[in-house]
């Protein structure tokens, strides 16, 4: 819902720095550090929930306090969308009213670290774009989607113990590839690759056997991270029959650490998402009923490790929208909990690469290169097919509206190191 918290002529007390801000005071994120635990990031600031409170300058009841005092987001985001939306309103009031910097640190600072801790990662295949472009590629002479994939929402569960945050390196995995003359070898991922994408952390979940119902699944998420679910895709061809990703996809997936929330993002909901002509009916606990479809604008761009020690800029490689989903993430969880399936509080869902319809849309190098037809020259001179290592993946997002102050996501980034 809007409400004045996303009054555009709103002013902070906080000192905003100069250029693009991606966190004034309409946004207000969640993030945790290991010194100071919950903290809300806010122009180049962030609010220390424990000296807020400790204060006295944020008052909320014993159950709020408490677990806005904890070393995760878990406990607040258990609490449910009111008390998320009463703390989002004093903290609004906070910051625009007696200037107290007592309770902010620099986020120059902060160690941020993971969130939440997320008892268990799903990853969708939500973007038909990407769906129908890998689809060619592996199905040329076929339907590129599967019969089901405009009927429900395609997933896989992925490995939450591999879930990390921006800025950590990844290790370049090893594992089985089948080499088309040969048998299959154990060896070092040669097709490393990006997805582009975005994550729903789940705030309050359902008991086992109750479902979320399409009327009622934003209450449910607390907010959206950005995504990149790093790939291995020659482990990924050779395994992925009979039963789908597995290894390819259990090494890293990286997530930004500032949690846009939904209340944030209400100006920038849409109705959705769209359904082309001739695509079928969907059943009914799959339809919209709340606007569902959330404005989201993000951009990929690399820089291999002589780039940086140039200090060549990183080069753009593609620009796209969450718009481009087939499915929203209300869709998502309805299905997700359809068969009584229970979701837990930081639990994780991501929305799978998204691809617009052109190719500086595409969200991946398989597509962008199309399996390495079409290589990516840089500006040091280097071609990519895929990522090598000293590569360096960074992602950013933002929403911007003519009614609206504009508002990020900061950056989800990763550097690809050799395999051990």
């Amino acid at each position: 819902m809007i409400d004045h918290t996303h009054d555009m002529s709103a002013m902070s007390w906080v000192e905003m720095g100069s250029g693009r801000i991606d966190f004034p005071i309409q946004n207000l994120p969640w993030g945790v550090c290991s010194k100071h635990g919950i903290v809300v990031a806010i122009g180049e600031q962030a609010v220390v929930l424990r000296e807020a409170i400790g204060l006295g300058k944020l008052q909320f009841a014993d159950d709020i306090a408490s677990a806005l005092q904890s070393d995760s987001l878990n406990a607040f985001m258990a609490l449910g969308h009111a008390d998320w939306t009463e703390v989002r309103h004093a903290l609004f009031e906070m910051l625009i009213g007696e200037s107290c910097p007592e309770v902010l640190c620099a986020l120059s600072e902060l160690m941020l670290v993971m969130p939440a801790q997320i008892g268990d990662y799903t990853d969708f295949y939500a973007a038909r774009n990407h769906a129908t472009n890998v689809g060619k590629m592996f199905r040329p002479d076929g339907d590129p989607l599967m019969p089901n994939y405009l009927h429900l929402p395609v997933g896989y569960h992925g490995r939450a113990s591999s879930v990390v945050i921006s800025g950590t390196d990844i290790r370049r995995p090893q594992g089985q590839l089948k080499p088309d003359d040969s048998a299959p070898i154990f060896a070092p991922c040669k097709l490393l690759d990006y997805e582009l994408e975005f994550g729903a952390f789940i705030g309050t979940g359902n008991a086992i056997g109750d479902r979320i119902p399409m009327d009622d699944a934003m209450e449910h998420i607390f907010g959206i991270v950005i995504l990149n679910d790093w790939s291995a895709r020659d482990i990924q061809k050779w395994e992925y029959q009979p039963l789908g990703p597995f290894n390819a996809k259990n090494f890293a997936s990286s997530i930004s650490p500032w949690i846009v929330t939904i209340d944030a993002l209400a100006p920038f909901r849409e109705e959705g998402p769209a359904r082309l002509d001739g695509d079928p009916d969907i059943l009914e606990y799959l339809k919209p009923v709340t606007d569902d479809v959330l404005d989201i604008q993000c951009c990929v761009s690399i820089s291999s490790t002589k780039m940086r020690e140039d200090g060549i800029d990183s080069l753009q490689l593609s620009k796209s929208s969450l718009t481009n989903l087939t499915w929203s993430f209300a869709q998502m969880l309805a299905h997700h909990t359809s068969t009584g399936c229970p979701m837990n509080s930081g639990d994780l869902i991501g929305s799978g690469t998204i691809s617009g319809g052109t190719k500086d849309s595409r969200g991946c190098l398989l597509e962008y290169t199309w399996r390495g037809t079409e290589p990516i020259d840089l500006p040091d001179g280097t071609q990519r097919r895929f990522l090598q290592d000293g590569d360096e993946v960074i992602i950013k997002a933002w929403c911007e509206s003519g009614s609206a102050t504009r508002i990020g996501f900061g950056d989800c980034a990763g550097i690809i190191l050799p395999h051990n």
